[in-house]
């Protein structure tokens, strides 16, 4: 888009942010070490997980309406969140913003869904399952039929996200991730690859795919496959 005026030049992802304290470990979208390319972020104001997470919370669309064109006026070429319950605004960001909008790691199920070997099908790993309702797969185009497993509402994964607590170590939150996505597994032997919602589940997931031995989905596959739509590498030919 070389005919926009910025504010700064050469960002191609622009990261509409949760407010949050909770510690974000490289590979969290929003550890910026997490990524080979900048990024820019907008803080969404009062944009908290539990907010965000309530099946019946209030309504964000504007507020997020608003940072996403703080974002484009100042210069990326799309944009992106740290939630993947955002999901439930794809259609009305993508609607509203003058650059396209990736707003879930779950964009990803679909295609997921058809790439897997006969008798195979993607399970959802997330924050909270019961929080992520059909409202949120349908408007990611998922077939609400994909089991859906969430960490406990009793682990340190979920209370240190909810209550902005950055002192749990590495190894907990570990710990608790790899015995959810190993119970997930083990409860349904279709389950052909993962696909985290969560986008705080992204530092475990090399881990998750060398404990299940599947195919592992996330907010950073899904990023860095929307950078390379819009920024495409140039190859050098022989």
């Amino acid at each position: 888009m070389p005919d926009r005026k910025r504010v700064y030049h050469g960002v191609s992802i622009g990261i509409l942010m949760l407010d949050t304290r909770f510690q974000r470990f490289v590979g969290d979208i929003g550890n910026a070490r997490t990524w080979p390319f900048p990024v820019q972020y907008r803080i969404v104001r009062d944009a908290t997980p539990n907010r965000v997470t309530r099946p019946e919370g209030p309504d964000l669309l504007d507020a997020f309406k608003v940072a996403a064109d703080e974002l484009i006026d100042a210069g990326v070429d799309g944009i992106t969140t740290t939630c993947g319950f955002l999901a439930l605004y794809q259609r009305e960001l993508a609607e509203h913003c003058s650059v396209p909008v990736a707003t879930s790691a779950l964009l990803q199920v679909p295609m997921v869904a058809r790439i897997l070997p006969k008798g195979k099908r993607p399970a959802i790993l997330t924050f909270c399952a019961e929080s992520l309702t059909p409202r949120h797969l349908e408007a990611v185009g998922v077939d609400i039929a994909t089991p859906v497993y969430g960490m406990s509402p009793g682990s340190e994964f979920q209370r240190a996200i909810r209550e902005g607590d950055a002192s749990v170590p590495f190894a907990t939150l570990q710990r608790e991730v790899l015995e959810t996505a190993e119970r997930t597994v083990r409860a349904d032997a279709r389950i052909g690859a993962l696909v985290l919602e969560c986008t705080n589940l992204a530092p475990y997931s090399r881990d998750i795919g060398r404990l299940t031995g599947l195919p592992v989905f996330d907010v950073v596959t899904l990023v860095h496959c929307f950078h390379r739509s819009l920024a495409p590498e140039r190859f050098v030919q022989d």
